[in-house]
């Protein structure tokens, strides 16, 4: 069975250290708003633009947006088809399993998602490669990496999925198990095209079955398009006769605590130390409420006028607006009448 070469050194503890207080900080936030699934969506989004354009694709985050919302945009039909693919396998991850165990199958059916009507040849779509390939810079030619012969990917994969499935594996950080497979897959290279976007699947797939991140709130594939050469040598770092993962493992790492914080970020922001602390449960806002929360929590208070220059409604619709959070004990009106502005309670 496959066994992955790694050490922890204290980054890496470091970072595993910051990533679950994150992760504890957003499940525990007071205020989980009902844009919850407008979250998820924009990471999805993200991820379909990242995925896609590190391995070519010409679609701005725009036209991936717009694409997502079932309009036209002005593309070659196999840049299209690319982001749809991966829109739809990302809003469906959960199907992509049974019984919360990845299979063989599962990784030959996430290809097969992922490419289809988008390959030279459909008979590459779904099934291990038949003809030897080479990783190739796709700017200078380069060669920088030569998989294992063809014969070989079978037993590989066959391995690799063993150990995700095993003991030792499901003892590890979730995200040290999501960074090992994404290496190892990637050293396989088990198709002719699509093994990147494949691998990043099968990491993402593993962080939501392991619980890690059940409501796709994050997105890993922005750190990586965000610095592809600095993607590229890290995955490049790991010496081929030893398989030490510890260089790539410290970079994937660092990506997880860089997306999950932003999203920390966002949701935190939302509430007081007060409200942190309260144990009355989560309180569900509308994407206007969450505007306002953000203003007081820039500027320590709003008032009725600023809500109505905010969402350009009158001084009536304003203060129904903030009436709505004093109702929900959110904020507190202070002074009085004409003087009036509200506080977080």
């Amino acid at each position: 069975m496959f066994k992955p070469n790694f050490r922890y050194i204290n980054k890496i503890v470091r970072l595993l250290t910051r990533i679950s207080a994150a992760r504890e900080a957003i499940l525990n936030s007071p205020l989980i708003p009902k844009w919850e699934v407008a979250l998820r969506r924009e990471a999805i989004i993200h991820s379909a633009h990242s995925s896609t354009s590190i391995e070519g694709n010409r679609l701005s985050l725009k036209q991936v947006s717009d694409l997502a919302q079932g309009r036209e945009v002005m593309a070659t039909r196999k840049d299209k088809q690319e982001v749809l693919n991966y829109l739809n396998v990302l809003e469906n991850i959960g199907e992509l399993t049974k019984g919360g165990s990845i299979v063989e199958k599962d990784i030959l059916s996430i290809h097969h998602k992922v490419t289809k009507d988008t390959l030279d040849n459909p008979d590459d779509c779904g099934v291990y490669r038949r003809r030897y390939v080479v990783v190739v810079n796709r700017f200078t030619g380069e060669v920088f990496f030569r998989p294992p012969q063809n014969e070989d990917v079978p037993g590989l994969i066959k391995n690799l999925v063993e150990w995700i499935n095993s003991g030792e594996a499901k003892e590890l950080d979730p995200v040290i198990e999501a960074g090992i497979a994404h290496y190892e897959f990637v050293r396989i290279h088990p198709f002719i095209d699509g093994n990147g976007r494949t691998t990043r699947v099968l990491a993402t797939l593993i962080l939501y079955l392991q619980g890690f991140d059940t409501k796709q709130f994050f997105c890993l594939d922005d750190y990586y398009n965000s610095d592809r050469p600095a993607y590229y040598k890290a995955l490049q770092s790991v010496n081929q006769k030893t398989l030490d993962l510890t260089d790539w493992l410290e970079y994937f790492v660092e990506g997880v605590d860089v997306s999950l914080s932003a999203v920390k970020e966002r949701t935190v922001r939302l509430s007081s130390d007060r409200l942190r602390k309260a144990k009355r449960g989560q309180i569900s806002l509308t994407e206007r409420q969450m505007r306002i929360v953000e203003f007081i929590n820039r500027n320590g208070k709003i008032k009725a006028s600023d809500i109505a220059r905010m969402f350009s409604i009158s001084r009536q619709a304003a203060l129904k607006e903030i009436g709505k959070l004093v109702k929900l004990e959110v904020v507190l009106p202070k002074g009085e009448k004409r003087g009036v502005h509200y506080v977080l309670s």
